[in-house]
């Protein structure tokens, strides 16, 4: 027997999760260093060491992005696997996927209700008497005893296609018409690659893509931000205004949160399986439902909602991410290192929009929000309210550090005072630059 040496994570002190040295046959054998992790130093193994070389194969496929799993009824193309860059500046590969505006067959909706006596779809008010609802005349009359109104006399609700016309009213309920033509290209790390601190989700920060061909995005715009609620399906989906359907939420597991939270609801699109493989996130991370192999909720979930515990049927262990029983039930931060220039569409408008040369502009950017560069996005990708790009330029900051100073002092209803302080400004000069907001 050659005597050799096993290579683990504690003897093993120079090997990171983030270095350029690394070669690329190296990086796709390394899974999470959450994980257990045993790399052999040598070629003539016993037969103990050779059986830990097979747990560590089985873990990085377990932990690897299988492009086999994903939709044939969503993709425009042939999945493939390319090189590619990842945020910190390594080279990596990844799983390119091009997928169709809404997947075949997918029936969608229903998202607003027409009339006061009509059911929608969803919605996770954070006013007054937070928590998830159906749109229903409940809900809308609640709404309306808060000042946000929604309907006109006779019952009918303000409903308006964001893409192709603009509120003529103060709280619209948003219901954005398909584009047939847009295609979706995401990337993928294929292993995913530990970053040194976790990437928080703000307003629709990209967050993965599920089996069934969908992108999924953390939390849509507050009403309280825009006055205008752009609003969700039962499968926690709407279409961005650039023309295709995304999820705000593990919609393969969406009906445990309306157990959860008493709503009169159920996904209609999407299996259920609290279980299952919802999809990936954006750093390769596989996300599943709430519950794990064991068929138990997890009680060691991180600030992510991720932990290193068994993935679903494969006996093996590996740092995954989870869904909750209350919404979002998306992870709250991503772990790993995500790939440059990840997400692009040809929509004309909305998120990561890259139309051809040539297309005849037809649609809007939604009000507070559109593709990443426009003066309505930050620089993270999350979607600013209107006039926060102003009111960052007035105080001397970026608009990233605007949204981050609010998000973290309370949100729609922030502290000013701490909001002032983070950002080393007055509380006047703070009133005097924020947008005012929406009309009650």
């Amino acid at each position: 027997m050659t005597n050799c040496k096993m290579l683990t994570s504690s003897n093993m002190p120079n090997i990171k999760t983030k270095t350029t040295s690394m070669t690329n046959a190296m990086k796709m054998l390394l899974i999470p260093l959450t994980a257990p992790f045993v790399l052999s130093a040598c070629g003539d193994e016993d037969n103990s060491q050779s059986q830990s070389g097979s747990e560590q194969s089985a873990r990085a496929n377990a932990s690897q992005v299988d492009i086999k799993l994903f939709s044939l009824n969503a993709l425009a193309k042939q999945p493939e696997i390319v090189d590619c860059t990842l945020e910190n500046g390594d080279d990596a590969q990844c799983a390119k996927l091009v997928v169709k505006y809404l997947p075949d067959e997918m029936e969608i909706g229903p998202f607003c209700p027409t009339t006061l006596d009509d059911k929608g779809g969803i919605w996770d008010w954070d006013g007054t008497k937070a928590g998830l609802y159906r749109l229903d005349k409940a809900f809308l009359t609640m709404l309306s005893e808060q000042g946000y109104i929604f309907y006109d006399e006779d019952g009918t609700v303000h409903v308006v296609d964001n893409a192709t016309s603009r509120p003529t009213v103060d709280h619209a309920c948003i219901q954005v018409s398909e584009d047939q033509d847009v295609k979706i290209t995401v990337l993928i790390p294929t292993t995913p690659v530990m970053a040194d601190k976790a990437t928080p989700m703000g307003v629709v920060s990209k967050v993965g893509i599920a089996l069934a061909g969908v992108p999924i995005f953390s939390d849509a715009p507050s009403v309280q931000h825009t006055g205008h609620l752009p609003a969700l399906d039962t499968c926690a989906g709407h279409v961005d205004p650039g023309g295709w359907y995304h999820y705000h939420g593990t919609s393969s597991d969406i009906d445990s949160v309306y157990a959860h939270e008493h709503v009169d609801a159920e996904c209609s699109n999407l299996p259920q399986d609290p279980a299952g493989l919802f999809g990936y996130a954006f750093d390769g991370v596989p996300i599943y439902g709430s519950v794990d192999a064991n068929n138990v909720m997890p009680t060691d979930l991180d600030e992510c909602n991720g932990h290193t515990g068994l993935i679903g049927d494969s006996g093996v262990s590996a740092y995954h991410y989870h869904s909750t029983n209350e919404f979002p039930n998306l992870p709250k931060c991503l772990k790993g290192v995500v790939a440059k220039n990840n997400f692009s569409t040809t929509a004309q408008a909305g998120v990561g929009a890259r139309p051809p040369e040539g297309t005849n502009m037809t649609r809007n950017e939604p009000p507070g929000g559109g593709r990443p560069g426009a003066n309505n996005m930050s620089g993270n990708g999350q979607m600013a309210p209107p006039g926060f790009a102003d009111a960052a330029k007035k105080l001397g900051v970026s608009e990233t550090q605007l949204l981050q100073a609010m998000d973290d002092a309370g949100g729609p209803s922030a502290d000013l005072a701490k909001v002032a302080k983070t950002l080393g400004v007055t509380d006047a000069e703070l009133k005097a630059a924020l947008p005012e907001r929406p009309k009650h």
